[in-house]
């Protein structure tokens, strides 16, 4: 099965950023992908949420679900769309959605773990201000595989990625937007280890660049394999496509030889005092 990570530089217009997102789709459906995903906050990238919040309708006004419904329908694949901003009560979710092949939404997930986080340098991240954490994991059974579904800062969760797992997945994905600085220290080895310790395929496409709003994101989308072996990489921040040729039994052979999810056990921690 060939699949495609979308690589794109969302700004402030949510109509462009749709457009150029369905573009890339198309492109992807026409190298032969099956299955094709985008990066977190694929319709706007906007870190002042007054700004965000003011311009944004509620899920069922906002018209970025029926374009994309509709590009999965027009190209009949599989279409994971990272996430969407969706407006929710006082705040925004941070939201996935699956597109079967049919144009309909087979699965959404929220992202469970809010980026708020102070940087050397100055930099610092509230998402919790903004956007309103999920309360559940979500693993959708397709007819292309058990996949399971995060957000960019999931990744460093392990626990997430492990339960998963052993609910079933045998893909798993991590559309991002990492910033510069944690992205140059931590995106590769991250993806990489989810996919060894899990057994499991990663699909990760992220923002990647300058964007419109200030923020800096580190790009280089990456398809893993369950042996942590890097079947796609782009090579910088520029929007593209990339694309792998993925084997489903390959990741039941790395849990059979490494069967790690099924030797779990259970215990207690002591703390001794000196």
């Amino acid at each position: 099965m060939r699949v495609a990570c979308v690589q794109m530089r969302s700004g402030l217009d949510r109509a462009k950023n749709v457009s150029d997102a369905t573009g890339l789709i198309a492109e992807a459906a026409a190298a032969g992908a099956a299955f094709v995903a985008t990066p977190e906050m694929t319709n706007v990238v906007d870190r002042k949420g007054s700004r965000l919040l003011a311009t944004l309708p509620e899920e069922s006004q906002l018209e970025d679900i029926g374009a994309f419904a509709d590009a999965a329908k027009a190209h009949g694949i599989w279409l994971l769309i990272g996430s969407l901003a969706v407006k929710s009560g006082a705040r925004a979710a941070n939201r996935s959605y699956l597109f079967a092949p049919d144009g309909s939404i087979a699965a959404t997930y929220d992202k469970i773990h809010m980026f708020d986080v102070d940087l050397p340098g100055g930099e610092s991240w509230k998402e919790s201000r903004i956007y309103a954490p999920g309360e559940r994991a979500v693993v959708a059974s397709t007819d292309i595989g058990q996949i399971g579904l995060t957000i960019c800062y999931d990744v460093r969760f392990p626990h997430l990625y492990r339960a998963l797992s052993r609910s079933g997945a045998e893909i798993l994905c991590a559309p991002a937007a990492f910033t510069r600085q944690t992205g140059r220290a931590h995106w590769k080895t991250l993806l990489t280890a989810r996919a060894i310790e899990n057994g499991a395929f990663i699909v990760a496409p992220a923002q990647g660049g300058v964007h419109e709003d200030g923020r800096e994101t580190w790009g280089h989308s990456m398809i893993v394999g369950p042996w942590g072996d890097v079947l796609a990489e782009a090579s910088g921040d520029e929007p593209g496509v990339v694309l792998a040729d993925i084997e489903l039994s390959e990741a039941r052979e790395a849990r059979q030889r490494i069967p790690n999810l099924g030797l779990e056990q259970e215990f207690e921690i002591t703390i001794i005092k000196q």
